[in-house]
């Protein structure tokens, strides 16, 4: 114990001007170990209360699960990240190459499974009548199709080499660079989902508007707006991890022109971090059945505790 203690603080004292990295890394596993953390309670909420079980919560669920993945990921690379730092290592490992193709898979996972909710919200307004686009299957059939292009879309990455251990920043990452890589990881990963997720929603919008001019049942009229204001929700969410990751983005601009910052990743990756954690906490506020869930068990709880204390 204590010959692993000095270990530590002889690494620490090798470390000269990029000491920054050090906090860096523990912000991240900060970050990561927390939005790990919301995203199992989620999940197990959604498992254990019957009332979560619907198709909503289901969409849900899925964004929380690729939540859940992508912050394991983050964790793992943070973890690898530290101790590269701590020993002053300058080569990846074995599963270097694989983190970075899971990155970019569960990002991709995410970015999908908020499109698949603002789909479900415009069909139940649009398509209100057609019990098959809003059925289980079809919509569990939509969440394997995006898992399938989430998995499959950057595989090429993963055999070709474009993957390489970046050794400033202690990643394996595709190089931020103007190459077909990035145009192709940029339009799969960002520009196509979230550009439908906006489509949706002013289509939503406009069908709403449109129906004020109708003659239209107030009960319908009262429920499409309802689920325009669920897709608003969606929208904030996106806008989030928009507005989070643009300095990820900003990056990738300036490396179609020139070499981006030396320690650009690391900076990234923070911020990229914080997103996942804030994401889990809006995601929290915006879904009332689980806040439900929990207000009740922790509610259990303290009369269980209340009434031994009573008892005795």
């Amino acid at each position: 114990m204590n010959s692993t203690l000095l270990t530590f603080v002889f690494n620490l004292t090798r470390i000269d001007i990029k000491s920054w990295f050090i906090p860096f890394d523990i912000l991240m596993i900060l970050f990561t170990v927390l939005a790990v953390i919301f995203s199992i309670i989620f999940l197990l909420c959604i498992l254990i209360d019957k009332r979560c079980h619907t198709i909503p919560m289901m969409l849900t669920a899925n964004t929380c699960l690729a939540e859940l993945i992508m912050s394991s990921d983050a964790f793992c690379i943070a973890i690898y990240t530290l101790h590269n730092d701590l020993n002053q290592i300058k080569y990846g490992d074995f599963y270097c190459i694989f983190r970075g193709y899971l990155t970019y898979v569960s990002c991709a996972m995410l970015n999908y499974s908020f499109l698949l909710q603002a789909f479900y919200r415009y069909v139940l307004v649009v398509h209100s009548t057609s019990l098959f686009l809003q059925s289980i299957q079809f919509q569990l059939f939509f969440i394997c199709i995006t898992w399938m292009i989430s998995f499959v879309y950057p595989i090429g990455f993963l055999f070709n080499g474009n993957i390489i251990y970046n050794v400033d920043n202690q990643i394996c990452q595709i190089p931020l660079q103007l190459s077909f890589s990035m145009v192709f990881l940029t339009l799969c990963l960002y520009m196509i989902p979230v550009s439908l997720i906006i489509f949706i929603y002013f289509k939503l919008v406009r069908y709403v508007k449109e129906m004020r001019y109708r003659i239209t049942v107030v009960n319908t009229l009262s429920r499409a707006r309802r689920q325009l204001r669920i897709v608003r929700r969606t929208i904030i969410l996106v806008t989030i991890l928009i507005a989070i990751c643009f300095v990820y983005a900003i990056f990738i601009f300036i490396s179609f022109f020139t070499d981006p910052p030396k320690y650009h990743f690391r900076i990234a990756y923070v911020i990229g971090n914080l997103s996942t954690l804030l994401l889990m906490i809006v995601l929290f506020r915006f879904t009332k059945p689980v806040i439900i869930c929990i207000k009740e068990i922790i509610n259990r709880r303290l009369t269980c505790i209340i009434s031994n204390v009573t008892f005795n």
